[in-house]
């Protein structure tokens, strides 16, 4: 892995499957909860679908057709249409620490401006503090309760930004 073939980009569709491992061995890495979770949601499974509207985005870190990482903007459901969530970002190891989480956070929150949203949302999980570093480091701000319904019950960090 060398730093020059190392790309952040739109998924595509044969990102799915790689993206879904990726995805899923976060949660038993760092002993996150399978259930109330981004573990059991369909669209975990169908990443490529679940970001084909006008209002959302996902990204994904490769290197050499290897899927590291990814994290994705979409309308936080039922709210308003003005707050967007960032959504499903997690990264392999192999990608961790050098500074791409950052980068690809960064994606994120230029494309929820671009798209529109006054607010931009996240849910997180305590175990994750170096994510929530980051996300403090953008000037996202803790709330004491989760916004809208994203049936995620166990996660138990929630943040809010203005766009």
């Amino acid at each position: 892995m060398s730093k020059d073939s190392i790309v952040i980009r739109q998924i595509e569709p044969q990102d799915n499957e790689q993206l879904e491992a990726v995805i899923r061995a976060c949660f038993h890495e760092f002993k996150i909860p399978l259930e109330g979770t981004a573990y059991t949601d369909p669209e975990t499974k169908s990443m490529y679908e679940a970001y084909q509207n006008d209002n959302d985005v996902y990204f994904i870190i490769e290197d050499n057709g290897e899927v590291l990482g990814g994290g994705g903007v979409k309308p936080l459901q039922d709210s308003n249409g003005a707050i967007c969530e960032i959504q499903k970002m997690y990264f392999s190891p192999k990608v961790r620490g050098k500074g791409y989480g950052k980068k690809l956070f960064g994606a994120c929150v230029e494309a929820a401006k671009q798209l529109g949203y006054k607010q931009c949302y996240l849910e997180s999980a305590s175990q994750l503090k170096a994510a929530i570093h980051i996300y403090e480091s953008f000037g996202f701000k803790h709330l004491d309760g989760a916004l809208g319904n994203t049936g995620h019950f166990s996660c138990g960090v929630w943040m809010i930004k203005d766009l």
